[in-house]
């Protein structure tokens, strides 16, 4: 069996330390030296394995995306019919995962830094259309040529909403931030007629 190298390793525990900071300072206003104390390694380290802090931060943020796409294709694979592939997508984005305290904080600041960094805009912009992909394909059974209109109104909602929920009261109740669009949908799946 092979050896699995210290790389894998050390940059998990860089991600992991990433979001954590973030998490405490509520901002990108750390350094990378406190990441890499936070990993239990040395600043020239993590310049070594990521380059930058910009790159560190993509990097954690790939590391929270890919823990979100995991859930909604859990979500997904549970579902069933197109109304229940639509909800599952919803409550996956109010999963309590996603409102723990540091990954809201590191997607406040993804926006922001979407803002002006080419590569963030890049990563909003695939997080972006493969949620209107997956809702438009749950959706298309149930309301053709309108699937597409309504799962961009449903990803836009879902952003506005977990931004609304996660800044204010809605953060200790994420099921009540679900519900909000969830109602949405199933005002739309009435109007299918």
């Amino acid at each position: 069996m092979p050896k699995v190298g210290m790389e894998p390793i050390r940059r998990a525990s860089l991600i992991k330390a990433t979001i954590a900071e973030i998490g405490l300072a509520g901002s990108l206003e750390v350094t990378v030296s406190r990441i890499a104390k936070r990993a239990g390694m040395s600043s020239a380290l993590a310049h070594h394995y990521f380059g930058s802090k910009e790159a560190l931060f993509l990097a954690a943020m790939r590391d929270v995306l890919r823990l979100y796409g995991a859930e909604v294709r859990g979500a997904l694979a549970a579902a069933e019919g197109a109304e229940g592939r639509a909800r599952a997508v919803i409550r996956a984005s109010f999963s309590p995962a996603n409102f723990r305290r540091e990954v809201i904080a590191a997607w406040l600041n993804f926006y922001v830094l979407a803002q002006s960094q080419p590569q963030a805009r890049r990563l909003l912009r695939v997080y972006q259309r493969r949620m209107v992909s997956n809702l438009r394909h749950a959706l298309r059974p149930a309301l053709g040529d309108r699937a597409g209109v309504v799962s961009q109104g449903i990803a836009a909602m879902i952003d506005g909403v977990y931004l609304h929920a996660a800044l204010g009261p809605l953060a200790a109740d994420p099921t009540a931030a679900a519900a909000l669009v969830e109602d949405y949908l199933t005002r739309e799946l009435e109007c299918r007629a």
